[in-house]
């Protein structure tokens, strides 16, 4: 439980860094109840982003990206951060 760094590479299909774009994090228990947590990705380099997420509750947890690029295009992510631990 905490804060925890999340480390994000965005490429295009020939794995050439992406910069530029901009990236909403939602964190998500997986079972009701929860209020999501949010946060913006910083770009720390070409490509490489990241974000402090604050995981509130020990349990399984779902990541969702909202990734804007930097020609308007939109994408959504999904990703499993399971068996977070109480500090």
């Amino acid at each position: 439980m905490g804060v925890a760094t999340v480390t994000l590479k965005l490429a295009d299909r020939a794995s050439k860094p992406i910069a530029g774009a901009r990236i909403a994090v939602e964190a998500d228990m997986s079972h009701a109840g929860m209020s999501p947590r949010f946060a913006d990705a910083k770009e720390a380099e070409p490509g490489r982003y990241q974000a402090h997420v604050e995981f509130q509750m020990a349990g399984d947890w779902v990541i969702l990206l909202h990734i804007t690029l930097p020609d308007g295009r939109r994408l959504e992510r999904q990703f499993d951060v399971r068996g977070v631990q109480p500090n």
